[in-house]
This record gives C-alpha cells, structure tokens and sequence, in this order.
C-alpha cells in the first residue's frame, strides 16, 4: 500500500509540475509596447541666417566660425587654452558636492534594478516553528510538543512579462539617473568657467577703471594748478573733484563681482571660501576660439544630458504601460515545501508541491483604468521629450546669433574706442593750450571710460556665450560617469 500510494504521489507530482511548465511555455510572453527609441530629428538647421554668417566668419580679429557637422572633441573648455582653468575644472569634478550626490544616487538606482531582478529567480526562504499543545477531544487528553522545520520554495513564472517590465522600469530609471549626472557634470563645467570668466572681466574693468582714476587725478592736479595761476575758476575745480569722487564709486561693484565669482568657484569646487581660494585669472590666459564645432541638430539632440533624460523617461512610461497591461492577465506561481516536523514522540518528513493561477475577474474597472493611465502618461511624457529636443535647438540658435552679433558688437565698440582715444588726447592738448574748457576734457574722457569699459563687456560677452555655445551643444558630457568609474576603478600608482 505504501509503496503504491507513494507511486501515485510522484505521478501526480509529475504530472502537476508538467502541466504547469507546459502552461509556461504556452503563454509565456511578454505584454505592452517594446520601446523603441525615438528616430533622429528631420531639423537640418538651429538658424540659418546665423550659421551663414558664422560659417563665413573668423577673417578678421574678434570674429569666430563655426564648423557646422562637427562634433566637440574632448574636454570642451580646453579650447580657452587656460591652464588655470583647466586646473579648478578638473578639481570641481573631483570635489563638487552635486556630482557625489549624483554618483551614489545612479548606485541606488542600479541596486534597484539588481533587487527586481531577482523575482526572476525561485525564492527560497526557511522557517520553523515550535511549541507545546494539547488534546482535549482524544480520549485521553494529552499535552505534547510540536516542532516544524524546513525550507520552502516559491517561483512566480511571470508568464505574462509584468516583473521583466518592471526590471525594465528600473533599468531605465537607472539611465535616468546617469544622465542627471551628466546634466549635473554639464552644468558644473559650465558654471566654472563662466565664473573664472566673470573673474577676469572684473580684474579687467577694475583695471580699467584704477587707470582713469589716475587719469581724474591727473586732471584735477593740473586744474588746481590752473586755479592758482588764476587762468580757470573754482568751478572748473570742482567739476575735477567731483569726477573723480564719481568715478570711484565704480570700483566696489567691480570689487564685489570679482569676490562673487572667486566665492561661486570655491562652492563648485566642494569648498567653503574660508577653506579655498580660486585662483585670479586674467584676459591675457584666454583665447577666444576662433573655430567652434557645432553638430547638425540630430547629433545633437543624442548628445545633450536633458534630451537623454527626457528619453529615459519616455522609456519608464512605456514600460509602466506594460506593466499595467501584465497586470490585467493571470498570475501563475509554483511552491514546494519539504520539513521534518513531529508531535508528541512521533516525526516524519513531509513535502508539498503546489502551481497556483490567480487573475482578475471583477474590479470594477480599476486595471483597465490604470493601463489607460499609464497609456495617457507615456504620450505626456512623449510630447515633454519633443519639447526639451525643440528647446535645446531653440538655446543653440540664441547662442549662434549671440555670438554673430557679439561679433558685430564688438567691431563697432572698436571703433568707438578708437574715436573717443582721440578725443580725449584732442581735448587733453586744446585744454593745456587754453583752446577749451575742463569741462570739454571731463566729457571726452567719460566717453572715453564708457568706451573702454564697454569694450571689455564685449569681450567677456563674446568668452561667455561661447560658453553657453559649448554648453548648449551638451559638450560632450554624455559618458561621464563612465569615465568617473573608470578612474575610480583605475589602480592608484605606488610610490616609494
């Protein structure tokens, strides 16, 4: 009896654990859209007019060209040829708070996706129990101990694809979060150099600005000498002073600026301003790029961090479509159970093995609703991912035409430079000669201020947008985290 009893049982094992495979090879598959990713853009051009006129440019001093179907090479801020800036760039890389945080955040993310990968696998887990009980209903009630023991094994065969959508969910989320950092790494380069820019124009106008003063005094000595010689008024006198009062004030706001951006690259470098100081940097480090690589707008749009984001998270929407389309379909799970459990003085093992189906039959329409939520939200999610691609073609377009017309800018501040040089020497030698008035002079030399503080505003306009050029066309941020792994994971030298 045993021994045929014990035969049945395996047959029906058998034939429990066949029909359960076979219903798994049956039906496995896996529901919703597969994402595909998002075709190259059919824009040819970011501004015609301005990619014209830029392709054309770079013949004389102060114009830039731009190679149009280039991409950036390398560490795009290496082309100012600054090795000052070459210097508090690398060390904001390796010290900025932001790309830390950034950092251990894509090592969250890819733990999530190790976590949802493991519902692919049987879990296994252990359990016992232990206790004293007793019998009242037996004829002689009794009281024993009862103990249980053993392993026990659950396996969902996620037939319908609902936890490989999920892993999918994770994964994408997981290149969501590297391309943040990207973004992040984008931001920060840019910002340094901005900063170390905005550094070297207040260096420059406060520069600028000591030199008139010197000027002011200068002028207001000869006008007092004048005084005394009898040959201009007291007035004449005052207008000198109170030039020179004027003109000073222009020297704190320039000093404050400079402070400003010397404190910003402290911060971006993970530093307080008491613990680090930025360098000074000066106009003479840079060069202007005479020739800027720009990638036609479908190159572009696959290498700018936000875009890719955007993309990222297009490929989460679909994937939570298919996850709420797996959702709507059964459920097919096998278990099996093997212990040693005893009561009183006796024990025996005992083993059990189970395929179980569950699925929906009535919900008031709760999952059919989610699935065309999550429909609705993939084409929100698609029409925000076409608006970052046209917005990031609409921010190179406003930095081309930046640049063209700084160029334009700056020929004519040139020019108006030169006018108002010779002004003022004019108006210098007429005056000594008692040909004018010191008011004449004042004039010329604030038209000559105002000239040669504009001059420098161009410049810094022209270094700054080309900045926002490079940051603008994603420089060549995308596999940044890649290489932070990789000289992380790079063996350090040994020294002796």
């Amino acid at each position: 009896m045993k021994s045929s009893a014990r035969f049945i049982n395996r047959q029906l094992f058998k034939t429990t654990f066949g029909a359960a495979s076979a219903l798994a090879f049956l039906t496995a598959c896996t529901v919703g859209p597969d994402y595909q990713m998002q075709p190259p853009s059919l824009s040819q051009h970011y501004d015609q007019q301005a990619e014209q006129r830029l392709g054309q440019g770079g013949n004389t001093p102060g114009e830039q060209h731009i190679d149009l179907g280039k991409k950036v090479r390398g560490d795009w801020w290496t082309a100012f040829q600054s090795h000052k800036l070459n210097s508090v760039v690398r060390r904001a890389i390796e010290g900025n708070l932001e790309l830390v945080a950034a950092d251990a955040t894509i090592r969250q993310a890819a733990s999530s996706v190790a976590a949802a990968e493991g519902a692919l696998y049987p879990q296994v887990d252990f359990g016992a129990t232990a206790g004293r009980q007793r019998v009242h209903n037996a004829k002689e009630p009794a009281t024993s101990n009862f103990y249980a023991i053993g392993p026990r094994v659950g396996f969902d065969l996620d037939v319908f694809g609902g936890n490989k959508r999920v892993i999918e969910q994770q994964e994408a989320f997981t290149a969501l979060q590297k391309h943040r950092y990207e973004a992040a790494y984008l931001t920060l380069t840019g910002d340094v150099a901005s900063q170390a820019l905005l550094v070297a124009s207040a260096n420059a106008q406060i520069a600028a600005v000591e030199k008139l003063l010197a000027n002011d005094a200068k002028n207001l000595d000869l006008v007092r000498m004048a005084h005394t010689n009898g040959t201009t008024t007291q007035i004449d006198v005052s207008l000198a002073e109170t030039r020179l009062a004027q003109d000073r004030t222009l020297l704190p706001p320039l000093a404050q600026q400079r402070d400003a951006a010397r404190h910003a690259l402290s911060i971006l470098t993970g530093k307080g301003p008491g613990d680090w100081s930025a360098p000074d940097f000066d106009f003479a480090e840079f060069v202007l790029p005479a020739n800027v690589p720009v990638s036609v707008p479908s190159e572009m749009a696959h290498g700018r961090p936000d875009v890719l984001q955007a993309e990222a998270e297009l490929h989460m929407a679909s994937a939570a479509v298919g996850i709420a389309t797996a959702n709507l379909y059964p459920r097919v799970t096998l278990s099996a159970s093997l212990a040693q459990a005893a009561s009183g003085n006796g024990g025996a093992a005992l083993w059990g093995f189970a395929a179980g189906i569950a699925g929906p039959l009535f919900d008031g329409g709760t999952l059919k609703a989610e699935r065309q939520a999550a429909v609705d939200g993939y084409k929100a999610t698609l029409a925000g991912y076409q608006q970052t691609v046209i917005q990031s073609f609409g921010q190179v377009a406003d930095s081309l035409q930046a640049i063209n017309h700084d160029a334009e800018q700056n020929l004519a501040q040139e020019d108006a430079l030169r006018a108002a040089d010779t002004s003022l020497r004019l108006n210098q030698q007429a005056y000594a000669q008692g040909e004018n008035s010191i008011l004449q002079v004042l004039e010329a030399e604030r038209a000559y201020e105002q000239a040669l503080l504009g001059q420098i505003r161009v410049k810094t306009a022209q270094y700054l947008d080309t900045v926002r050029l490079y940051v603008a066309l994603g420089g060549n941020s995308v596999g940044a985290f890649e290489q932070r792994v990789a000289s992380r994971e790079a063996p350090k030298p040994s020294y002796q």
